[in-house]
């Protein structure tokens, strides 16, 4: 790890972490820490980016645990940099979260930072959401930044349990998208959709969620029989 400057400092963690957080508050410094400084030197995050880490990134994954109850499995997709997945796991020692990521690069960032924060809930795995049907099933799926929601739901909904979610974090133009797509995404599976923001009163502005939820049992089968395996690289 690099020494560390005021570029890559992230700033002080506000009373709106504190009340989020809570007793993870040191845990999500450190990683705050983490990504202003390796997140940076290997391209996961942008440098400007560091000066609003708190209320930008890890605040706004942070409060989407609202709409995750106790002992959830969840699957993040997309993974990257650990936003939103690796926040939630932090947070939440009680649920199952696995971070499902295909680049080599990400993952052993990922398992770096899993194993200094000490989180045995949090799995990582390398691959994509196609080559995991029918080995991974959870409860519930979350996404950030990751895809239009057409392409990412057709990559989440094979592996949710039926009553399972998709959480995808959006931004302004959530309901837009959403009424855009939502006849192809109901296509892929039985569903219903919803636009919810959630951390009011804790955070500013408040998550937008893209709440994708199936209503039917099991999924599209897996291409190519029962599992897909991906090219060594």
């Amino acid at each position: 790890m690099s020494s560390g400057s005021e570029e890559t400092a992230p700033t002080a963690p506000t009373d709106q972490a504190e009340t989020v957080f809570g007793d993870s508050l040191p845990k999500a410094r450190r990683f705050a820490e983490l990504l202003a400084d390796d997140g940076v030197r290997r391209g996961l995050i942008g440098p400007r980016e560091v000066p609003r880490l708190w209320e930008r990134h890890l605040l706004n994954c942070a409060v989407v645990e609202e709409l995750i109850p106790e002992g959830a499995h969840v699957v993040d997709v997309g993974s990257g940099a650990g936003l939103p997945g690796l926040v939630l796991g932090l947070l939440r020692p009680d649920i199952r979260m696995v971070l499902l990521e295909p680049l080599l690069r990400r993952t052993v960032f990922l398992n770096e930072a899993v194993e200094l924060l000490e989180l045995p809930n949090v799995e990582v795995r390398r691959g994509r959401a196609e080559e995991v049907r029918g080995d991974l099933l959870a409860d519930f799926v979350t996404a950030r930044a990751v895809a239009p929601l057409p392409r990412l739901a057709g990559w989440a909904l094979p592996l949710l349990r039926r009553g399972g979610s998709l959480l995808a974090l959006k931004g302004e133009q959530a309901e837009a998208e959403l009424a855009a797509a939502e006849k192809d995404v109901s296509k892929l599976r039985p569903c219903v959709c919803d636009v919810i923001r959630v951390g009011h009163g804790r955070v500013e502005p408040a998550t937008t969620v893209v709440r994708v939820t199936v209503t039917s049992e099991g999924g599209p089968p897996p291409r190519g029989g029962k599992k897909k395996r991906g090219r060594k690289r």
